[in-house]
């Protein structure tokens, strides 16, 4: 697939206008107010998993509303001090899986927390394990649709708010320093990594690449591959102006850019150039305002990759988020 978004020259200071609601920050303030009741934890259990330089936990915490979200918590074996704690999250389709698929962070020396995706799990790897007891909602069959008219019942409402709840999770959790908690995610996982950042305001850091529900407006008008063509397929089908307007206003709840303008941690980003599920337009849209409304300058850098799509850098890309993260526990 050939460069189909603007040109890189445009990309580094593409800066729309934002798309956000005047009740934005109330509504998101009022959302999380509503789900932070008790102690975040439900349970951690120690599990098996055949790994002896990791120990790993199966743990439950309160997300949105209080329902029950699964996650597996790893450190390194044998570490004895508390530890700095990075929180993945998984990317569109993909629940937490099994314990030893993600090690990276553990390896490099980190506290990990692996949240599963309530209502998702079935697309690809090994599965998820936290339902959505809101499923009943009116919409499609897909995440991306669940809910898609009404921002109150929108199924990104809901794992927004366990993104921010899966914070405090590990906040709770025994060897972990609470101070350096930093949060990183791919694709979907980037998305929710950003939401994050921009209503934690003590995150340590936060990593993005290829960030899902950026630049949401333009993104339908560029493609249909992935989640957004799950979106333009409902609205094919609704074809009045009520429906299309109603699925903007939702959508303008969760856009990206609107939580980058609020966040107050050092940021890394990764975006591929030729990626048609994440047009590079959103990262670098989110990029150019990230921390404009937060009263501070966190430090920021990108990474483009000209000749790659949704895998953007991957391994090469990993390897500049470990170096970049560690400098920033050096200099922390």
């Amino acid at each position: 697939m050939p460069a189909f978004d603007l040109p890189p020259a445009e990309l580094r200071h593409h800066r729309p206008a934002p798309d956000e609601p005047d009740d934005f920050d109330d509504f998101w303030r009022g959302t999380l107010a509503d789900s932070a009741a008790g102690d975040p934890l439900v349970s951690a259990h120690p599990v098996e998993t055949g790994l002896r330089l990791t120990r790993t936990w199966d743990v439950t915490f309160r997300g949105f509303g209080g329902d029950p979200v699964r996650a597996w918590f790893s450190r390194p074996a044998g570490a004895l001090r508390p530890l700095p704690a990075v929180v993945e999250y998984a990317g569109y389709g993909r629940g937490r899986g099994l314990p030893h698929e993600r090690l990276t962070w553990v390896a490099a020396g980190y506290a990990h927390l692996l949240m599963d995706n309530r209502g998702q799990g079935d697309r690809y790897g090994c599965g998820g394990d936290t339902p959505d007891p809101h499923t009943g909602v009116p919409g499609g069959p897909g995440p991306a649709v669940r809910g898609l008219l009404d921002p109150y019942a929108y199924h990104y409402r809901r794992l927004i708010t366990d993104a921010v709840r899966a914070v405090a999770a590990v906040r709770a959790l025994p060897g972990v320093d609470e101070g350096h908690v930093s949060a990183v995610g791919n694709s979907q996982g980037g998305g929710l990594a950003l939401a994050v950042a921009g209503l934690v305001p003590d995150l340590a850091a936060v990593l993005v690449s290829a960030p899902l529900l950026c630049g949401v407006r333009r993104a339908l008008d560029l493609t249909d591959a992935g989640p957004y063509g799950e979106i333009t397929a409902y609205l094919s089908v609704r074809r009045d102006d009520h429906a299309v307007q109603a699925a903007y206003r939702t959508l303008s709840y969760v856009e990206g850019v609107s939580f980058a303008r609020r966040a107050h941690a050092p940021a890394h980003f990764g975006v591929g150039l030729r990626d048609t599920v994440c047009p590079p337009s959103g990262a670098y849209a989110a990029f150019n305002r990230y921390g404009e409304l937060s009263g501070v300058k966190p430090p920021k850098e990108i990474h483009a990759y000209p000749f790659n799509g949704h895998e953007g850098g991957d391994a090469v890309h990993v390897r500049r988020q470990l170096g970049w993260l560690a400098g920033m526990r050096e200099t922390g």
